[in-house]
C-alpha cells in the first residue's frame, strides 16, 4: 500500500521572516541595518521561491 501525497502546501513564510530578523540584526552588528535587511529580503525571497517550486513538483501540478 503506497502513501498518496499530501494535498497541503509547505510554507515559506517563515524562512522569509526568518531571514529578514537575521538580515537586520546582523546589519546593526555591522553598523548597516538597511544593507543587512536587504540581504536578508534577498536571502528569504530566494528561500521562499525555493520551497514554492519543491512544492509544486511534490504535489505535481
Amino acid at each position: 500500500m503506497t502513501k498518496t501525497p499530501s494535498k497541503t502546501p509547505m510554507a515559506g513564510g517563515f524562512l522569509l521572516a526568518l531571514c529578514l530578523l537575521v538580515g537586520v540584526f546582523a546589519g546593526i552588528a555591522k553598523g548597516e541595518a538597511s544593507f543587512g535587511f536587504v540581504i536578508g529580503l534577498g536571502v528569504g525571497l530566494a528561500l521562499l521561491i525555493a520551497v514554492w517550486v519543491v512544492d509544486r513538483v511534490r504535489v505535481g501540478r
